[in-house]
């Protein structure tokens, strides 16, 4: 289980003085402790619960990430350490496809749907991904492509 994974990644950090490691896996102790003791919360702590934690949480750092990267030299030290924080937790998450495939996926759906050129159809493109490819897409990187392909027509 990715619980016990963690726990077990925790005391080895500790124990190896790995600060980033150590830090990371606090901080997502401190993200499952706090969606336990929000409202609706079913009792279910398992992989499922623990990989919707890790991915809101990496899916925030990642973001943050790239805004530390637009501020150049003074944002480089923090945006180094959410990097490593996503790379980190990218382990217990199911893999994205790579900007590469997501394009051919969107092209593909474009070209099914006749929407090239036609930006007002970008939420049926993007509807009919997520409806089909939800857990092997990225959000974000799905609207920016859409967008562009809708665009480029």
């Amino acid at each position: 289980m990715i619980k016990d994974e963690i726990q077990t990644e925790f005391k080895d950090a500790m124990k190896s003085k790995d600060a980033p490691r150590r830090d990371v896996i606090r901080q997502i102790n401190s993200e499952v402790s706090t969606r336990k003791a929000a409202p609706g919360f079913d009792g279910n702590d398992g992989d499922d619960f623990y990989v919707a934690v890790i991915g809101s949480y990496v899916k925030k750092m990642d973001k943050a990430r790239q805004e530390y990267e637009g501020l150049g030299e003074r944002g480089a030290e923090m945006a180094a350490k959410l990097a490593y924080e996503v790379e980190y937790l990218s382990r217990w998450l199911p893999t994205k496809l790579d900007e590469e495939a997501t394009r051919a996926l969107v092209e593909g759906v474009v070209a099914d749907l006749g929407v090239a050129g036609d930006p007002k159809a970008k939420g049926r493109v993007m509807g009919t991904l997520m409806k089909d490819h939800k857990d092997d897409l990225d959000g974000g990187l799905v609207n920016r492509i859409v967008s562009e392909a809708l665009t480029e027509g």
